[in-house]
C-alpha cells in the first residue's frame, strides 16, 4: 500500500495555511458534569436549525453482550439529562453519526438507524463478520464508516450495501470523516487515508490505544484513549497531554467537539458522568 507523502498530509489537512494556533499551548477550564448517566460510551453534538444537543451512548450492560439494555440519551449543550431513555432497546452502543435527520449507531455487530426528530427506531443493518462495532463516521455524501475493534477492520455502507473498506487496521476504534478523506486511530497511532486508501501516519506515541478523534483547528486533533487519556495532537504531530485520569481509574471514552462554542465533551465510562471542557489556545 501506498504512503502518503507528508507534505501531501499537511496540504490535504491545512490548505497550505497552518494558522496561528497551530503551534500553541492548549489548556481545558472545566465547564459542568452531566451525572447518573448508565456506562456513556460516546458524546455526539447535533445542531441543526433550532436544535442543539447531545446525544450520549450508554451501553449500561456489558460493552461485548446482546442484552437489549442500551440506550441513547438526550442531554442539552449546558450539561442537563433531558432524557435519559430517548432511545432504549440497543445491546451495547458506542460510536455515533448524523445524517440528514437519520443517527448511526454501532451496535456490537448491526448498524442501527434512529429517526431523530422521533427518536424512534427505524432500521438495524447487519454488518456480516463483524464482532465488535466501535466507532461511525459519515461523509457529505452519506457513506457510513464504522470500525470493528475485534477484527481490525473499517466496514462501509454506501447505497444500502454493506462492505469491507480496510483491513489489517490494529484496534481500529476513532473515526473521523475529512472531505474525501477518514482519519483512522489504529492502536496508538493515528493515520490519515485517502480516497484510494493509502495510509499517511498523522501522530503516533499514544500512551494507551486510541479511542475518540476529533478534528479542532486546521490538522490539529483531540483524541482520547480510553483508559484515562486525552491528547491535543498538533499538526507536526506532536503530543500534547490534556487529561491523564488512569490512576483515579476514571475512563475518557468517545469524546464529543462543539467548535461553536469549543468546547469538548468527555464521556466518563466508569463514573456513569459526562464533563465538559472548553478547550483554550495560548
Amino acid at each position: 500500500m501506498k504512503n502518503l507523502s507528508r507534505v501531501s498530509f499537511l496540504f490535504i489537512l491545512a490548505c497550505g495555511c497552518l494558522g496561528s494556533a497551530a503551534f500553541a499551548q492548549v489548556s481545558l477550564e472545566p465547564l459542568w458534569v452531566a451525572e447518573n448517566l448508565k456506562v456513556p460510551e460516546s458524546v455526539l453534538v447535533f445542531r441543526e436549525g433550532k436544535s442543539n444537543f447531545l446525544l450520549v451512548s450508554q451501553i449500561d450492560g456489558d460493552p461485548a453482550t446482546a442484552d437489549g439494555v442500551g440506550a441513547i440519551a438526550k442531554l442539552t449543550l449546558n450539561g442537563e439529562v433531558d432524557n435519559a431513555e430517548w432511545v432504549t432497546g440497543l445491546n451495547a452502543p458506542k460510536g455515533m453519526a448524523a445524517f440528514e435527520g437519520k443517527l448511526y449507531v454501532a451496535d456490537l455487530n448491526q448498524i442501527v438507524v434512529i429517526n431523530i426528530k422521533r427518536g424512534e427506531i427505524e432500521q438495524k443493518i447487519p454488518v456480516a463478520g463483524s464482532q465488535f462495532l466501535n466507532d461511525v463516521t459519515v461523509d457529505s455524501a452519506g457513506t457510513l464508516y464504522v470500525s470493528d475493534t475485534r477484527t481490525n477492520k473499517v466496514y462501509r455502507l454506501k447505497g444500502g450495501v454493506v462492505d469491507e473498506y480496510l483491513n489489517n487496521v490494529e484496534s481500529a476504534n476513532g473515526l473521523k470523516s475529512l472531505g474525501t478523506n477518514l482519519v483512522v486511530g489504529a492502536g496508538t497511532h493515528l493515520y490519515l487515508v485517502d480516497r484510494d486508501k493509502n495510509r499517511l501516519q498523522i501522530a503516533k506515541g499514544f500512551a494507551q490505544p486510541i479511542d475518540g478523534v476529533e478534528p479542532i483547528n486546521r490538522g490539529d486533533f483531540l483524541v482520547s484513549c480510553w483508559q484515562g487519556l486525552v491528547y491535543y495532537v498538533h499538526i507536526d504531530g506532536r503530543l500534547q497531554l490534556l487529561i491523564d485520569t488512569q490512576k483515579e481509574k476514571i475512563n475518557t471514552a468517545d469524546i464529543g467537539y462543539d467548535a461553536m462554542s469549543q468546547t469538548m465533551f468527555v464521556p466518563n465510562f466508569s463514573k456513569n458522568t459526562v464533563s465538559a471542557y472548553k478547550v483554550n489556545a495560548h
